[in-house]
């Protein structure tokens, strides 16, 4: 039978980071609000949880990296929301944070919820910070602590599995 991992959605001791951008505070502080919401609803207590405010998006992955660097957090949940404009910035700097935040995650081997909303309007970010599309804070809050679950688990069976293996190194 196939070995089926999968995330639980219980954040019980477990130290989330959350960086949210305070450019478009309406929607970002809606968006925060949702991930606070569904951290506690997962049993996150309220002192595992850090709450970072940056002046905007494109500095979410700066001080994601510094958060990992300090070793107290188990997750990352990043909040943000850029808002189309009449030039091309929006996607200089929708692109920048993306990329930026993959090479936070994979390089720091950190669980990151991805909560940087791209709209064209503030109509479409409202439906996404708690209107009609819900809202991707709390889906964001609810990646992270699935995939420091999932992590938990893996490095539990890679552990398991490197005893087995030195197990077998001394007696051969």
């Amino acid at each position: 039978m196939a070995t089926v991992i999968e995330g639980q959605f219980s954040g019980a001791g477990l130290k989330i980071g959350i960086v949210v951008s305070r450019f478009n505070e309406l929607i970002t502080k809606a968006m925060l609000d949702g991930a606070l919401n569904e951290l506690r609803r997962m049993n996150v207590s309220d002192s595992d949880i850090h709450v970072v405010w940056v002046s905007g998006a494109y500095e979410i992955p700066f001080a994601c990296q510094t958060l990992c660097e300090s070793k107290q957090i188990n997750a990352l949940v990043t909040i943000g929301c850029i808002i189309r404009g009449e030039t091309t910035h929006y996607e200089h700097i929708a692109q920048s944070i993306s990329d930026g935040l993959i090479k936070v995650a994979l390089e720091q081997r950190m669980p990151l919820g991805f909560g940087v909303i791209t709209v064209e309007n503030m109509a479409q970010a409202m439906d996404r910070s708690g209107g009609k599309h819900g809202n991707k804070g709390r889906d964001a809050a609810r990646s992270a602590v699935e995939m420091a679950q999932i992590q938990i688990t893996l490095n539990h069976k890679e552990n398991q599995f490197k005893e087995l293996i030195e197990r077998e190194v001394k007696h051969s």
